[in-house]
């Protein structure tokens, strides 16, 4: 740790500075008490789409019960890792936290389920996509302002949200996309305000995505042993997290459960959180970028995990996949969640009348692209209990409408 704590800021150079926005696309007068990135931060706490993340899943249905993650709690423990990897390194901080906070805005209700559902009914209507789908939010769908709709972010946090995991076009990104095309909603967004889509965002935003990886391999250790999903057995064979579990083992020989999960996994997050650390100081003394827009300018990620820690997050990624994203009792649920998301985006489709009233703008003509792209974000806005609910009005005879 003496070694370590010798880097701190090391990456000031190349930090965002608010004072040299890029600005937002509607001008405002600058606020006498914020920065214009602590603004960004603050808007995204305070809007609807942040809240409803409350009752959005991460891996559990809320009807499981209310100790594991949701949206909410997980974008909240992704925002306390970037903010503390920004703050080390001497970026800017409050970039870092307003991107953790607003990475999962775009998501459906029922997690991936929830996504993999909508993507299949809008297969024919340009796609969906939950990072296309949060650039909607911040620029459309949030109705809050008198002067604009969305929440008129910074370039900079809008240039994060959208490539917080690379570029959006290119060689790189061509191949991670297999095929698929560009989501409408960034392409057409950027035809006006070139978000610089063939480059890797800045450092900030490279961050907030090592953060979200941080959080969320660890948490789901938490609340798939928890729910008892996997043995702790099967979890001590594990690169990094293995070692990690024994040595708190052997140094508190009969620790309780309990203890012995969460003090393994603040380690673990602890020992990924220095590992990014040291390769990111690595990869700046190699390239040495000097600003944010030599960061963009780098051709790849400065961000980053050591090779060793790399592979070790492959395998906890592939034994998640396997025993907890997999696991029969996740089936079961994911299931009748994209049923519920398939019934509700067929019947709205179909009939567009059945909308809220301030859902029917743009509707008039049943089964069309605009008309599929309403309903999918009506449909996409939805909490696990709101969609849950809005199906039962809709399909059940006895449930009144």
């Amino acid at each position: 740790m003496g070694d370590i704590a010798t880097l701190q800021g090391f990456l000031t150079p190349a930090a965002c500075e608010p004072s040299q926005t890029r600005g937002r696309l509607h001008r405002e007068e600058e606020s006498a008490t914020r920065t214009a990135f602590q603004r960004d931060r603050d808007r995204i706490i305070h809007c609807g789409a942040f809240r409803r993340l409350k009752y959005k899943t991460q891996v559990f249905v809320y009807s499981e019960g209310e100790n594991y993650r949701t949206r909410l709690t997980h974008s909240l423990e992704v925002a306390q890792i970037a903010r503390s990897l920004c703050r080390f390194m001497g970026l800017n901080e409050d970039l870092g936290e307003a991107l953790a906070l607003a990475h999962d805005l775009g998501h459906t209700c029922f997690g991936h389920a929830g996504e993999d559902a909508l993507q299949e009914c809008m297969a024919g209507y340009n796609g969906f996509d939950h990072n296309a789908q949060s650039l909607r939010i911040v620029t459309k769908l949030e109705h809050r302002y008198a002067d604009f709709d969305g929440l008129n972010l910074t370039w900079e946090a809008l240039e994060g949200l959208v490539k917080h995991n690379g570029p959006i076009v290119g060689p790189a990104a061509d191949a991670k996309r297999k095929g698929r095309p560009i989501p409408l909603a960034i392409t057409e967004y950027n035809s006006g305000h070139d978000l610089e889509l063939a480059t890797w965002p800045g450092a900030e935003a490279q961050v907030a995505a090592f953060a979200d990886g941080i959080a969320y391999n660890a948490h789901d250790f938490d609340d798939g042993l928890k729910a008892g999903l996997f043995p702790l057995e099967d979890v001590l064979a594990l690169p990094m997290v293995g070692p990690i579990f024994k040595s708190v083992m052997d140094r508190h020989p009969g620790i309780e459960r309990t203890r012995l999960i969460h003090e393994s996994l603040r380690r673990l997050i602890a020992a990924m959180v220095d590992d990014v650390i040291l390769e990111t100081h690595r990869r700046w003394l190699a390239a040495k970028p000097g600003s944010a827009a030599g960061v963009r300018a780098m051709g790849k990620p400065l961000v980053g995990f050591s090779d060793e820690v790399d592979e070790a997050e492959s395998a906890i990624r592939a034994f998640l996949f396997s025993h907890m994203y997999r696991h029969t009792r996740v089936n079961r649920m994911t299931s009748k969640a994209r049923r519920v998301v398939k019934d509700l985006f067929s019947l709205l489709l179909a009939e567009p009348l059945l909308l809220p009233d301030d859902w029917r703008d743009g509707t008039e003509v049943p089964n069309s692209p605009r008309t599929a792209r309403r309903v999918a974000d009506y449909i996409a806005g939805m909490t696990d209990r709101f969609a849950l609910d809005e199906h039962s009005r809709l399909f059940d005879p006895a449930v009144k409408p």
